[in-house]
């Protein structure tokens, strides 16, 4: 068959197409030999079908010649669609294999999705029987329907090309088959394009013309350019046709009606046939420089037609734009982007966007290190955001609220993304649980603004997101200050729903500490206490109490100082017998335990101050809310019962005997607040703080010591002091509490030693050996203060305890007096006692409580090396017991001194400056100074500072130490001894 070329026809696609006419008339041939072997091969359906193929090359021929090179993109473009056509085709031929059937077979057809990738992707052929109906031979509206298929596309219709198809020429193959007279189609590649007409082109742009205007002498130009050219002739006189260079007379310019539709006509034929062949270029893929080209012709297609872009979008376009997101073609990336914020541009575009294509696509592309891809993606998914119908479905998207946060606040790095960032939040608004996550994650403006400004409803939902999300810490302050006048306004004017909102919002506010005094300040406190006192909405179903009890017990623990809050407009305090009996009253006669909770927070933060705490006491002596309080430590919620143990350890130095009576008359007290923990690791803090409360209770009520006795707690109490020991107290946060209180527990019972029960459990348990070692084995500034406060109360003991050896004396040695030999023996066989030398009896830690005997002493004077003032004035009170009057002081001076006591000592009134220690120091120094003889008044005259703290105490200190200090500087010769001689006249 014969060919003709345009021009500019690629010397590529010459040679194709010539490649494809021959094949064509290879297939005649092939026929003919057929008919001269008499093979049975239908001669209409065969020469139909060679004629649609004549038609196929005929008409590809002419519309890839007849490409411009400015519609189309350029000759690289259409050479590359041809080339691509040329490798596929390359590998098809017919077979002969049935009569009367002719049959195409494909040899390993395969397209390269993009040119840098490796592995190729197998196209599956589908066959089908060829249709007898024939080909339409206008140029501008032939549509074959052949399926293609990609790895990812059997289900989505692609718009079809003409087939290509190259028979091979092994003839002798032809031979022995028979023909097969159905054919199989491979993918179509390329489209007609429309012919272009000079008359389309304006004379002076060389362009085709969009607003065709005629002059007087008949000539077309382009309005524009027609009109620029006017404007460069001073004088209507002066004015002549660019083209022919006539003089005209007018400027009068008449719209070429005519020329205008059908250029018009034309360019929507050109872009529908476009259109389609990018879609086959977008299709096959075949190398980046294809794809470019064909995504920036749809662009352009897009931008000169609002119609366009459903055209594009109706011929399945979309979904290959989308696989292109994943591309590593940055270029293509971008102008894929590009054309898909052009396509969203319209109501039907973002709707089927958003039902084929996932945001979370584009969410990853925002983190994109490349700018233009970012800026991109931001710009596209800033069109999307314009839908209320999306920005659900964008913010649902994982990640990209906090993303876009993250880049709206990065504007030193990039101010354009930042910008855009911020304008897709504020498009983002619209949806309200969007502005629920940009609170949570740190961007609380937009949230703030609804509920200061908004409707009703609006602020009622934003308090209520307020109310859930956990804010930071740099906003919480920010919040408080935004957020609290509205809620007052609500909490004061709003129906139930809208209190309960500012209720809950008013609760997350308060939790933040340092938020009391912004809340303080907006009259919160008052409002929370008439809702608690005075409000009594009974046809409201919700109950506030609850509520305002909670968020006033937030305010007062973040330190609001309440004894200038008033409560009401009376004028009453907080701190007033009429807010703590209120209190008191709900706390008795209240029923939820979170109320009860809030109600004893509140008491607890009232105990702060001495004027609360005076009333506070006066009304517990008053009322029974003593028995209140410890029935609430039987409670089944453990919280309610760590919050009643905290208010009774805080009210035990005031009214502790009260509470120690009544708890002992309380059904399973006081054994059930030794509470053993099976595991020292799940230690409770209800463990630990009713240990505590049970040490710090009066230690010498009698009555709470003979019924912890009674109910052998001291075992028990043993055993999990050392297990805490073993395990130590990093085992659990309540561990150091806990050993605090049960070490606490058992030095009650050495303040009541004179009750002969107690006395029998001292040394039964030999309480001295487990203080001194608590001494030794634990690093706990407490427990070391009350060791040392056991072994002093044991040791005051010892004085009572040491008894000289009895000898009992014969009532007649003559009637008792045994043999010498027997007598002998026996005496020899007698052991007789050591006596202690400091409390001249038989002494022993067990049964006398001698700190000498339990080696104590060392321990305790190192305890006067430690930082704590407190565990250092507890041991020096201990050592102090050793030297009282009624004890030899000579050998507990030698026995201290041996032990190198006197620069513990004087290094205690070097470091601490209080007055207790002072008076035991100075007392223990005149001691030593007394007893000790010419060594110790040496070592201590050697100390050189000590004089000039005994100065200080001379001239600043109370009676009792300043007389110390005067006695010692006498021993040292520092002051003269006052005379004792008195002359008369």
């Amino acid at each position: 068959m014969e060919l003709k070329y345009a021009e500019n026809t690629p010397k590529n696609a010459k040679e194709i197409l010539e490649s494809l006419s021959q094949n064509v008339n290879l297939a005649k041939d092939l026929v003919g030999e057929c008919d001269k072997e008499n093979q049975p091969v239908s001669d209409t359906e065969l020469r139909s079908t060679i004629a649609q193929l004549e038609g196929v090359v005929k008409d590809i021929g002419e519309c890839l010649c007849l490409i411009p090179s400015a519609t189309f993109g350029g000759q690289e473009y259409a050479e590359t669609a041809v080339r691509s056509l040329s490798d596929e085709m390359q590998n098809v031929h017919f077979e002969v294999k049935q009569p009367q059937v002719l049959e195409t077979k494909v040899l390993e057809p395969q397209i390269s999705f993009a040119s840098e990738q490796p592995k190729k992707l197998q196209m599956p052929i589908e066959s089908s029987q060829t249709s007898q109906e024939p080909i339409e031979s206008d140029l501008y509206s032939v549509d074959i329907d052949v399926s293609f298929f990609t790895e990812s596309s059997e289900s989505l219709s692609m718009p079809h090309i003409v087939d290509f198809l190259k028979i091979t020429s092994d003839r002798s193959q032809w031979q022995h088959e028979n023909i097969n007279k159905s054919l199989t189609t491979l993918p179509h590649v390329a489209h007609y394009m429309e012919p272009l007409y000079d008359t389309f082109f304006c004379p002076l742009t060389k362009q085709i013309m969009d607003d065709p205007v005629t002059i007087e002498n008949g000539v077309t130009y382009e309005r524009k350019a027609i009109t620029e050219w006017f404007e460069t002739f001073n004088h209507l006189e002066d004015i002549i046709c660019p083209t022919t260079g006539m003089k005209l007379t007018s400027r009068v310019l008449s719209t070429n009606v005519a020329l205008k539709t059908t250029i018009e006509e034309w360019k929507d034929r050109n872009e529908a046939t476009r259109i389609k062949v990018a879609r086959a270029a977008l299709s096959l893929a075949s190398s980046d420089s294809m794809i470019l080209e064909a995504v920036r012709d749809l662009q352009h297609i897009c931008k000169r037609k609002r119609y366009n872009k459903f055209q594009v979008l109706s011929v399945g376009i979309l979904p290959l734009l989308i696989k292109l997101l994943g591309y590593k073609d940055i270029d293509v990336r971008c102008g894929t982007l590009e054309l898909l914020r052009q396509l969203a541009e319209d109501d039907e575009g973002k709707e089927m966007i958003a039902n084929i294509m996932d945001i979370s696509t584009l969410i990853e592309l925002l983190s994109s290190s490349h700018q233009p891809v970012q800026h991109a993606s931001l710009l596209f998914l800033h069109e999307l955001s314009r839908s209320q119908a999306l920005g659900e479905k964008i913010g649902s998207a994982t990640g990209a609220i906090l993303m876009l946060i993250r880049i709206k606040y990065n504007r030193d790095v990039d101010s354009f993304a930042s910008q855009k960032a911020d304008e897709i939040l504020k498009n983002l608004e619209r949806y309200p649980y969007n502005i629920k996550q940009m609170a949570e994650y740190g961007f609380l403006e937009p949230l703030l603004n609804h509920l200061t400004e908004g409707f009703a409803e609006v602020q009622m939902e934003m308090a209520s997101y307020l109310g859930e999300i956990v804010l930071g810490n740099d906003g919480q302050t920010y919040v408080a200050e935004r957020a609290s006048p509205t809620l007052v306004k609500m909490l004061q004017s709003g129906d139930t729903i809208t209190r309960k909102a500012a209720f809950k919002a008013l609760a997350q506010i308060s939790s933040y500490l340092p938020n009391g005094g912004i809340l303080v300040k907006a009259g919160i406190v008052q409002i929370m206490a008439e809702e608690m006192f005075t409000r009594r909405m009974y046809d409201e179903p919700m109950n506030s109490t609850k509520e305002a009890a909670a968020i006033l017990a937030n305010i007062l623990e973040a330190g609001a100082e309440h004894d200038s809050i008033q409560v009401n407009t009376h004028g009453h305090k907080l701190s007033s017998d009429y807010a703590i009996y209120n209190i008191i009253y709900m706390l008795k006669n209240s029923t939820p335990d979170e109320l009860n909770i809030n109600l004893i927070r509140i008491l607890l933060c009232l105990t702060n101050s001495p004027n609360s705490m005076e009333t506070i006491i006066s009304v517990v002596n008053e009322t029974e809310a003593s028995y209140t309080l410890i029935e609430l430590i039987n409670n089944p919620h453990e919280q309610l019962g760590v919050a009643a143990i905290k208010l009774l350890i805080t009210l035990a130095p005031h009214v502790g005997n009260t509470l120690a009576e009544r708890l002992c008359k309380t059904g399973g007290q006081p054994e059930d607040l030794i509470d053993s923990p099976t595991e020292t690791n799940h230690i409770t803090e209800k463990q630990a703080v009713s240990a505590k409360f049970l040490a710090k209770l009066p230690q010498q009520n009698l009555t709470l010591n003979l019924a912890l006795l009674n109910k052998n707690v001291v075992p028990t109490i043993l055993q999990k002091i050392f297990l805490v020991q073993r395990s130590g107290t990093r085992t659990s946060k309540h561990a150091t509490v806990y050993l605090e209180g049960l070490v606490g527990i058992l030095v009650r019972f050495t303040t009541t030693l004179y009750e002969p029960q107690i006395l029998s459990l001292a040394r039964t348990h030999n309480l001295t050996l487990v203080f001194t070692e608590l001494l030794m084995k634990t690093s706990c500034d407490e427990v070391q203060r009350l060791s040392a406060i056991g072994l002093e109360n044991l040791s005051l003991e010892s004085i009572n305890l040491s008894r000289p050896p009895q000898i009992k004396k014969t009532k007649s040695t003559k009637l008792f007096q045994l043999p010498k030999l027997l007598s002998s023996s026996s005496s020899k066989g007698r052991k007789i006692p050591t006596l202690c030398p400091v409390h001249r009896g038989v002494c022993s830690s067990e049964s006398t409580f001698c700190l000498i005997d339990a080696k104590a002493v060392e321990r305790l004077l190192a305890c006067l090396d430690h930082e704590n003032v407190e565990v250092v004035e507890a041991s020096l009170a201990a050592i102090c017991t050793l030297l009282d009057d009624t004890l030899d002081v000579n050998r507990s001076v030698s026995l201290l001194s041996e032990l190198n006591a006197i620069p513990h000592i004087l290094n205690v009134v070097k470091v601490h400056k209080q007055e207790g220690l002072w008076q035991k120091s100075f007392w223990m120094i005149e001691k030593f100074l007394v007893k000790g003889g010419n060594k110790s008044a040496s070592d201590i005259s050697q100390d050189r500072l000590l004089p000039a703290s005994l100065v200080s105490v001379f001239h600043h200190g109370d009676g009792s130490t300043r007389q110390m200090a005067e006695n010692i500087l006498r021993h040292l010769n520092r002051m003269p001894n006052p005379s004792t001689t008195y002359y008369t006249m």
